[in-house]
């Protein structure tokens, strides 16, 4: 298999840390389509103490929540601060598990398929339990949607390798239940590869921003397409959830207040 070449593959949009596609966003109709929600710093602990109040008594509105992302947006720590507010379950994808991680990010020609065909096992085993859900049980976190699977695989794969892997994926994938919300994190290659250098994962070494790049724009063209649940589009550029509460207040309030299939969340 070919070593993957990295290739501009759209006009995507890319003001201000955006990365939805064309129809979403453009420079003449910005104003109708980012989200009311550009509030500055000033006014976030207004906004912080507004969304405790308004949360409390939604707890049941979501059952199954997804927090989905390229590498280094943020998933996981929203993940690991949602589903305490939600009293849920978290489900954590495991990518310290896959022995061949590391190797993919050094040669990703090589190990793409066994890396891969890891994840898509991982990922189908941990929602199993998900596919006749406890009605009187508690609500799930998951910062991953097994339906983006295929978008690494279109990435890194071609060929025979390709389609095994498809073979497999529409073999193994168990029917897992549509999620309540799924909350799309997005932010630019320069900032997800400063996140992944300040976690210092091992097995993320190899991890380059133009991989990043490539990664974030698909994303985006999944997300464009994708219509199995209402999505919170969210520019995580200047959010911080580890270090500022108001911005994950912020966040939280957001979430509630959803009322369509697509909206955007656009810190400012």
């Amino acid at each position: 298999m070919a070593t993957p070449s990295w290739t501009n593959r759209g006009s995507l949009c890319r003001i201000r840390g955006c990365i939805c596609a064309p129809s979403y966003c453009s420079r003449s109709s910005r104003s109708q389509r980012e989200s009311p929600f550009r509030e500055s710093a000033r006014r976030r602990q207004c906004w912080n103490n507004a969304a405790i109040s308004r949360w409390k008594g939604s707890v049941d509105k979501f059952r199954y929540l997804v927090v989905e992302g390229p590498i280094g947006a943020g998933k996981t720590t929203l993940a690991k601060r949602l589903a305490p507010r939600l009293s849920a379950e978290l489900l954590l994808e495991q990518p310290s598990e896959n022995p061949f991680l590391g190797r993919f990010y050094q040669d990703m020609a090589r190990f793409a398929l066994p890396a891969q065909l890891f994840f898509l096992f991982q990922r189908a085993r941990m929602i199993e339990p998900l596919v006749q859900p406890d009605m009187f049980g508690k609500p799930t976190v998951a910062d991953f949607l097994l339906d983006k699977d295929p978008l690494f695989a279109r990435i890194t794969l071609s060929g025979d390798e390709l389609a095994l892997y498809q073979k497999i994926y529409e073999a193994l994938r168990p029917r897992a239940p549509v999620p309540d919300l799924v909350i799309y994190l997005q932010a630019q290659p320069g900032t997800l590869m400063e996140r992944v250098r300040r976690r210092r994962a091992g097995y993320e070494r190899g991890i380059s921003e133009e991989y990043l790049a490539v990664l974030a724009e698909s994303y985006a063209r999944f997300f464009y397409h994708y219509s199995g649940a209402p999505v919170l589009i969210v520019n995580s550029e200047n959010l911080n959830f580890v270090e500022r509460d108001a911005d994950f207040e912020l966040l939280v309030s957001r979430v509630r207040g959803m009322k369509s299939r697509r909206e955007f969340f656009n810190l400012g």
